[in-house]
């Protein structure tokens, strides 16, 4: 008898690998973040710690419009998709992202952050 696991967690591949982050990067992550609903995306990934329900990220826009722009900030290396028992989520590449452009990360979502306090 097979046991299925409670929380079977799935990455999807279109995302680029750490090592393969595109260091036409900086300019890339920059153009992804420029954005306010994508940077509001990334904001919420950031207070909610770890990987969060799509539906959970965004409100104010629909939702195709909603899955371009995880596409970009995926594409940007990120944030990286997984479907978790059945469910799409989205995961912060925070650790990537800071390998490619220290610190960038934590000032931008930290200015965003102290424009919504």
């Amino acid at each position: 008898m097979i046991v299925k696991l409670l929380s079977e967690v799935t990455r999807m591949t279109a995302q680029p690998e750490a090592d393969q982050l595109p260091v036409a990067g900086i300019q890339q992550l920059l153009a992804a973040l420029q954005d306010p609903v994508r940077l509001e995306m990334v904001r919420r990934l950031v207070d909610a710690g770890g990987e969060a329900q799509c539906k959970l990220l965004y409100d104010g826009v629909g939702k195709s419009t909603a899955a371009h722009h995880f596409k970009i900030l995926r594409e940007a290396g990120i944030t990286e998709r997984l479907t978790v028992d059945g469910t799409v989520h989205q995961r912060l590449r925070a650790a990537d992202v800071d390998d490619v452009a220290p610190g960038l990360l934590d000032a931008v979502v930290g200015a965003a952050q102290r424009a919504t306090d």
